[in-house]
């Protein structure tokens, strides 16, 4: 249960962690992975759109594209479950629908849908991993791509079976591709977090390692300041 993994270790055991990941730089629960772009990419359209993308521990995932060239917000949530149990504590048992999410919003004139998911695939989490990523397990840690419109579940669907049929992975894609009914900000304590806790030894050993593939893997779409929560000014 993550509630214990990432809030309520001890001190003793919080220390170790830290110690332990000073001496593996760049190791992380998940690798990334190179991969090829998608065949086929979204329109650009116009005024910001929006993408919802599930992949273990939303810390992490939101940090990620928070560095990501075009992306205006993105904003730690839940999606697949109801309203009455968007709630951390609930989600947090697994007995939900809710994956952690996150909602993205961005410039299509500047980063387009398809490259989302490549991040998303490559540097975010392993889409091979059933209902867990790294040291988190249970369905909320499910790897899901949430689809506003049908063009989106045309690109997710033909990129998980481009890369399946690459064989880019040991193991097959596990990822689950399907319509978003709602998304559900989660609560205030959750946002922003790897940039507000970055010697958190959660953070330290399982996230930080990702914005580091970031910038080593799509160089031209990594932003050294991330755009935050907690003044992003959204207007679509």
């Amino acid at each position: 249960m993550r509630i214990i993994s990432r809030f309520a270790l001890s001190a003793a055991a919080l220390g170790a962690l830290a110690f332990f990941a000073s001496f593996t730089p760049g190791r992380a629960a998940e690798e990334a992975v190179v991969i090829p772009p998608p065949a086929i990419d979204a329109k650009a359209g116009e005024g910001l759109q929006t993408a919802v993308f599930a992949g273990g521990c939303f810390w992490g995932v939101q940090g990620v594209f928070q560095h990501t060239t075009g992306v205006v917000n993105a904003v730690s949530g839940y999606a697949g479950g109801s309203k009455a149990s968007a709630n951390y504590m609930m989600v947090s048992t697994g007995a939900t629908d809710h994956a952690e999410a996150v909602e993205i919003k961005y410039d299509p004139k500047q980063v387009s849908y398809g490259k989302l998911l490549q991040i998303f695939f490559s540097v975010v989490h392993d889409p091979t991993q059933l209902n867990r990523q790294g040291p988190d397990s249970g369905t909320q840690y499910r790897s899901a791509i949430f689809t506003v419109n049908d063009e989106q579940k045309k690109v997710a669907d033909a990129y998980v079976a481009q890369l399946g049929a690459a064989k880019v992975y040991g193991s097959p894609i596990v990822t689950k591709v399907g319509p978003l009914e709602r998304f559900y900000a989660a609560e205030a304590y959750h946002q922003d977090y790897l940039t507000l806790h970055p010697s958190q030894p959660y953070i330290v050993y399982n996230d930080l390692p990702k914005i580091d593939n970031l910038k080593k893997l799509f160089p031209g779409d990594y932003r050294q300041k991330p755009t935050l929560v907690s003044s992003a000014k959204v207007t679509n």
